[in-house]
């Protein structure tokens, strides 16, 4: 009888370990109304937790630190209030992702992922049927053809596998990866709070297709190619009103003190307002850009103070994802809590300007308190030469007024 218990006890423990993840890569995949969104993970076990990281093309985005729990492995990025849950069994997970929107309502989508495959769209090299330029002019539509965005499209693409991404006139669509698959061009990107899926038909010199953001949203498109496409400069879309010469503000950190740019640490500096929120992957971008800029040119003469537009304005809420964003990207300089993510709201909180119709925006001021640029939207790494030239006209700017008497 003892024996039987015994062997009863072995079996149920057996029954109840916890499952195993397996350490490598993974393509994961989440359902849309357009279909499989796929992407990479790599997946590696650090003590108890795991590191994961999600691949799109050349960027390797690393999640929250995951942990299994039972049977089902969780992957937070709380930062973007999102969350994967997924059962493990052997080679397979199956779970869903979710999202925090901004009005506080969940979106969530059905998400596989199967270990040791890493490609994209297709598993096949085979040579593509159609040929893809490096840039076109594109608009995007509506689902009810009320509204339309202009972009360009920049791509490059190594035999059928492409990477590229959308620039518009408040930010990019970060890093996009795909294939070309006959006639098809096929991209995606997941980082968390955005899930992009584009398909298009290539016929010539044009593009025709559709474009799903998140489980549900929908937007059709069309390109045709454009060596010299542009989009309007982002320099003249946010500007001081009549009357002005420079902003001015006072918002709290999250140690409860009140920042203003007439304090003793700001005067006489260059600075560079950035207009941003923990929520955001552009401003993401420009964070991970300005963190180590900022170490290595503060002493300079030149401070940094980020205006944080978030979901809430409760401190017991919007602080610690401030918190979050600082320890993520190693930000030395102050973020202030400056209002909501509605860009109404956001444009009441700073009267000088003319609107804020995008997340990031950017103020250089001079030494003098001056605003000499108003820079909307940011061209992340996924542009490649767009990103470098930010970079490179950015620094040529403060060099440029750190250079001049105060």
């Amino acid at each position: 009888m003892k024996k039987v218990l015994l062997l009863a006890l072995v079996a149920l423990a057996s029954c109840q370990k916890t499952a195993e993840v397996k350490t490598g890569t993974w393509r994961a995949v989440i359902l849309t109304a357009g279909g499989d969104l796929p992407f990479g993970l790599d997946i590696r076990k650090e003590g108890e937790a795991y590191n994961v990281l999600v691949i799109n093309g050349d960027e390797k985005l690393k999640m929250d630190q995951s942990f299994l729990k039972d049977d089902s492995l969780h992957i937070p990025m709380e930062i973007f209030d999102s969350e994967i849950v997924a059962k493990v069994e052997g080679d397979k997970m199956t779970g869903y992702w979710k999202k925090m929107r901004s009005d506080f309502t969940f979106v969530s989508g059905k998400f596989l992922a199967e270990y040791g495959k890493n490609y994209r769209f297709s598993e096949t090299s085979d040579a593509p049927q159609a040929v893809l330029a490096d840039k076109y002019s594109v608009l995007f539509l509506s689902a009810d053809k009320k509204d339309s965005t202009q972009s360009v499209g920049v791509f490059q693409t190594k035999g059928s596998q492409v990477q590229g991404s959308f620039l518009t006139t408040t930010g990019d669509y970060r890093y996009l990866a795909g294939d070309i698959v006959g006639d098809s061009l096929k991209l995606s990107c997941f980082d968390g709070t955005h899930a992009f899926l584009f398909k298009a038909k290539i016929d010539g010199d044009n593009l025709t297709g559709g474009f799903w953001s998140g489980v549900s949203g929908y937007e059709s498109w069309t390109a045709t190619k454009d060596s010299s496409a542009t989009l309007p400069d982002v320099t003249k879309l946010t500007y001081l009103k009549e009357g002005y010469k420079t902003v001015d503000f006072k918002f709290q950190n999250t140690d409860n003190k009140l920042i203003s740019l007439s304090d003793e640490a700001y005067k006489g500096k260059v600075l560079v307002i950035q207009i941003m929120g923990s929520w955001c992957p552009n401003c993401m971008d420009e964070s991970r850009f300005l963190a180590p800029w900022y170490k290595k040119n503060k002493d300079r003469g030149v401070e940094i103070i980020g205006l944080a537009y978030e979901k809430s304005t409760d401190t017991t809420f919007a602080f610690p994802k401030i918190k979050r964003m600082k320890a993520r990207f190693g930000i030395d300089y102050q973020v202030l809590l400056a209002g909501t993510n509605n860009k109404d709201e956001a444009s009441k909180t700073l009267p000088m300007l003319n609107r804020v119709i995008g997340f990031p925006t950017t103020i250089v001021i001079d030494k003098k308190g001056q605003v000499r640029k108003i820079h909307t939207g940011f061209s992340g790494p996924g542009t490649g030469k767009y990103y470098d030239a930010f970079v490179s006209d950015f620094n040529r700017l403060i060099d440029k007024l750190l250079a001049e008497k105060s």
